[in-house]
């Protein structure tokens, strides 16, 4: 059994428990499109039959294909995790497209899929227009989508992807942190905290937005995309439609939560737990928002004289936005300047922290990388002597430096590859490189007149939506976890 089909044929417990998640999760997203039915009947949009029908329909099918694959379960093995990972996230995206495509507005398969793709990636680039004339079921599904695969985003990052050791989280599992980093003695309770975290700051989001003006709507559907580090907007000025500086002051707040290790606010509760500089990521995630934003500050204050408090509050605000890939904009930042084109085209590829809701490198990634740059320089120096590379109170594992080599090595290859594919579709460099980059960092907006800050992704063709939603998944699942399926020795016993 070297292929595939003879691999799941001789173990039909691994389909059965693949299809049992799969469909689990599936159950979860029919019962959240009754949410946006509400909405529409509310409103009397007839958009209503649409969620009801898909969720009676996706509902029946999962609960059938959930009620037959009950059973033990095998072994969790690296094999059946990274199928597991990558089948869930698919399987979301397919079943978030059925509600897009058949609602009253006209959306063709690939821009439907790729809507879904970038809201349960967590990535924030759109396809549709008019977002302040369409109806508010779908605006509503949107941002739950994109909530959704913010909260499963980090259940994957701290709870999966450590077991299979392909980064995010893996990092802090080096050595012997495994009982260290234990916050909470069983996993069900890791699970209900995070959980708890999350909606806590999605309410408290709420209320801070409903406070500044915003209408209860705008502030749900703002809070849960910020939360989510994900971007989608209500409005096709996005943040730039309420035009008060208090709200990007709060929103920039509240994606820097969204962009923190979640752990963090578990700690927070537990006696004698809480270090917030302990993880060193989190230094190296403020300091390169304090820094670039006050560059761009700066420059503005300098170049387009505009004051400097009027300044910093964009500035802030669009940074921190694409540090954390959440992709909101209050205007379209390109125009700024020069420099600041050359500080949000670095930004595009920071992320913000391991186990939070964000794409990107991650500052833990590049702080392992800087380690492994100074060790490389002192070892030139002194070629004899023992440099051992840390991370906080750990010492980094081999392993560990090969996963972060690994990482990058994949990062840069799919970026070019990306960028040489969508050339193909007649897209001009600026726009194939940045599309590929925003899709693989799961940003949102790219640069250039068509996908910039104030373009979106309607008038690419459906061959490079398709492509364009495979790197999306690539990027919010670490790119090995879905890569290494493709590679014929997984598949050997």
């Amino acid at each position: 059994m070297t292929n595939i089909g003879g691999w799941f044929l001789g173990e039909p417990a691994i389909f059965r428990t693949i299809a049992n998640v799969t469909s689990s999760f599936g159950l979860a997203l029919a019962g959240a499109m009754l949410i946006p039915a509400l909405v529409d009947i509310a409103d009397g949009n007839q958009d209503w039959k649409v969620f009801v029908g898909s969720s009676a329909l996706i509902g029946m099918i999962c609960a059938l294909i959930f009620v037959a694959t009950r059973g033990d379960r095998p072994r969790f093995t690296q094999r059946l995790g990274f199928l597991i990972v990558t089948s869930v996230w698919i399987f979301g995206a397919v079943v978030g497209t059925v509600p897009l495509y058949v609602a009253s507005f006209e959306l063709t398969l690939a821009g439907a899929f790729f809507e879904s793709m970038s809201g349960i990636t967590a990535t924030g680039s759109t396809v549709i227009s008019g977002l302040d004339a369409l109806p508010r079921g779908i605006l509503m599904w949107r941002s739950l989508l994109q909530w959704i695969g913010g909260i499963g985003i980090i259940g994957m990052a701290l709870l999966i992807l450590p077991a299979l050791r392909t980064g995010g989280m893996a990092l802090f599992h080096m050595e012997s942190s495994d009982k260290s980093d234990k916050v909470l003695p069983r996993i069900n309770q890791l699970s209900g905290g995070l959980v708890a975290a999350y909606v806590v700051l999605t309410v408290l989001c709420t209320v801070v937005y409903t406070g500044l003006g915003m209408t209860f709507f705008d502030a749900v559907n703002h809070a849960m995309t910020t939360l989510a580090t994900a971007g989608f907007s209500t409005h096709d000025a996005s943040m730039g439609f309420f035009e008060d500086n208090r709200i990007l002051a709060a929103s920039t707040i509240f994606m820097i939560l969204g962009a923190m290790p979640f752990i963090i606010y578990i700690r927070a509760f537990l006696p004698r737990r809480f270090q917030l500089w302990r993880d060193p990521q989190i230094k190296v995630f403020l300091s390169l928002c304090l820094v670039l934003s006050l560059t761009i500050a700066i420059s503005r204050r300098m170049i387009n004289g505009t004051p400097f408090e009027e300044a910093l509050v964009s500035s802030a605000f669009n940074l921190v936005s694409i540090v954390t890939t959440t992709g909101y904009a209050s205007e379209d930042y390109t125009l700024w300047s020069n420099a600041a084109i050359g500080v949000f085209f670095l930004a595009t590829f920071l992320g913000g922290c391991a186990g939070s809701t964000t794409g990107g490198i991650k500052a833990n990634r590049l702080y392992i990388l800087y380690q492994v740059v100074e060790a490389n320089f002192r070892r030139l120096v002194r070629p004899h002597a023992v440099i051992r590379m840390r991370y906080g109170n750990n010492e980094i594992a081999p392993d560990g430096i090969q996963t972060v080599t690994i990482y990058f090595f994949l990062f840069f290859g799919t970026l070019l590859l990306g960028t040489v594919i969508l050339s193909m579709y007649g897209l001009d460099l600026i726009t194939a490189f940045s599309g590929t980059l925003t899709a693989l960092a799961n940003v949102g907006p790219g640069f250039g007149q068509i996908i910039g800050p104030a373009g979106n992704f309607s008038s690419l063709p459906d061959g490079a939506l398709w492509v364009l939603s495979a790197t999306m998944l690539l990027g919010r699942l670490e790119l090995v976890t879905v890569l290494i399926l493709l590679f014929p020795a997984t598949w050997k016993d």
